[in-house]
């Protein structure tokens, strides 16, 4: 392989004249052939034992030179890129320009990192929310433990909205049962919405042993033709009546539902979790904050082509989450009423601003001198064997080191700009002509 030319062209692409020799094609061309030979019929010799050049003597001298070029040619260009030592951001443009016995040069069009000419990235000003949390939040913080401790008690008395009913029921058509129109014990919460409109108020009142003809219509759009829109009659039996306990909130609750001994521990250690999280949230806008104005403070021209590489590869990530519950992408897509253009359209966003962000905190890093150790490294594997539960042999086999390193720089160049921001007022939005 020898690089013919390079030359820098607009965009941030760069074209690469590659020449392949005369041994390195010979190679691949015996390879294609040996692979190719028992698939190709040759009077007068069985399959697969037909020498090349009776082969190339019918088919022609070129006949295995496409597979063969396929063959050989990724590993040229990317024996090329290493070379000179491209930082390649999407897939590249192939073109063969000449090919005969003696080898083939093609053109490859590369998409490479765009430079970035960095703006103000330290002491940076941006609003932070104040944080607190009130009484009424930590009521709230305790419903879920209120509920899973409610108790349903049968009462002696007539229904009420928010009551549960025991009951038996059978609906008629024009005097006729419906399919699907009778249930046995069935429990029905009054004020619920979930039976046809009007069927739950007409129970409201109701006492245990009552028997009562309910009067409904069901609705136009109901998915059974037969009852759309038509009036019916059900027979309904009420077996009991419950309402709803609500545990006393005191000391013996919280030994209930948690590891604490007192209602004003459980309080507090909701308390203190509901702040931490609003904490780390109010942080969290705050640094994004920060970011989008050195974002917006630098200028960079962002490719196309290095957009629609990274859109893929969002696209791709989440079709195969979705692949692993089971549902065929193509299935996925069209329960959400899209295409494959307008998942990788609406992904374009994400993948910009992802590369906006990648490339800002990659300036940061380079003009900081910013480097990940061999101790960063190791410490950053550590800390994922422990979250996704592998050994850190696992680890080191399944992510690429460079791109570990580049992460751990960017996030110690991320923690550099938000160590110098400040809270404060946002700076005036200013408008910028985009590259």
């Amino acid at each position: 392989m020898n690089v013919k030319s390079v030359e820098k062209k607009e965009k941030s692409t760069v074209e690469l004249i590659i020449e392949v020799g005369r041994e390195e094609f010979e190679a691949a061309i015996e390879k294609v052939y040996k692979k190719q030979r028992s698939k190709i019929s040759v009077p007068g010799f069985r399959k697969g034992k037909a020498p090349r050049k009776i082969i190339e003597g019918m088919y022609g001298a070129s006949v295995f030179y496409e597979d063969a070029i396929n063959e050989v040619y990724p590993e040229a260009y990317a024996t090329a890129v290493d070379q000179e030592k491209l930082d390649v951001v999407a897939w590249p443009k192939v073109e063969i320009q000449d090919v005969n016995a003696d080898g083939f040069t093609f053109k490859a069009v590369v998409t490479v990192r765009p430079e970035v000419k960095l703006g103000q990235y330290k002491d940076l000003t941006a609003p932070r929310a104040d944080v607190t949390v009130t009484d009424e939040d930590i009521a709230g913080e305790l419903k879920p433990y209120i509920a899973r401790a409610t108790r349903m008690v049968t009462v002696e008395r007539e229904a009420q909205n928010g009551d549960t009913v025991v009951i038996d029921f059978e609906g008629f058509k024009d005097g006729v049962p419906f399919a699907g129109g009778k249930a046995e014990g069935h429990e029905l919460e009054l004020g619920s919405g979930s039976f046809i409109p009007g069927f739950e108020d007409q129970l409201v009142g109701a006492k245990a042993g009552d028997e009562k003809e309910v009067n409904v219509t069901f609705p136009a759009e109901y998915p059974e033709e037969s009852l759309a829109g038509a009036p019916t009659v059900f027979k309904v039996k009420v077996h009991e009546v419950k309402e709803k306990q609500e545990p006393v909130l005191d000391d013996e609750f919280a030994k209930d539902v948690s590891e604490f001994d007192t209602l004003e521990e459980l309080k507090k250690d909701l308390a203190d979790k509901l702040r931490a999280r609003r904490e780390e949230n109010a942080k969290k806008t705050f640094e994004s904050a920060i970011l989008e104005q050195v974002i917006h403070n630098m200028e960079v021209e962002i490719p196309d082509a290095m957009v629609e590489y990274e859109a893929d590869q969002l696209v791709n990530n989440y079709a195969q989450r979705i692949q692993a519950q089971g549902i065929s992408f193509e299935n996925y897509l069209k329960m959400m009423g899209m295409t494959m253009d307008q998942m990788r359209l609406q992904a374009a966003e994400s993948a910009t601003h992802q590369i906006q962000s990648d490339l800002a905190l990659a300036a940061v890093a380079a003009a900081e001198g910013i480097e990940a150790t061999e101790e960063d490294v190791d410490a950053e594997i550590k800390r994922l064997a422990e979250e996704y539960k592998l050994t850190e042999e696992q680890v080191r086999t399944a992510v690429n080191a460079d791109d570990l390193k580049k992460d751990i720089c960017r996030k110690k160049a991320a923690d550099l700009i938000f160590a110098s921001a400040k809270v404060g007022e946002a700076p005036a939005a200013e408008e910028k002509t985009e590259g």
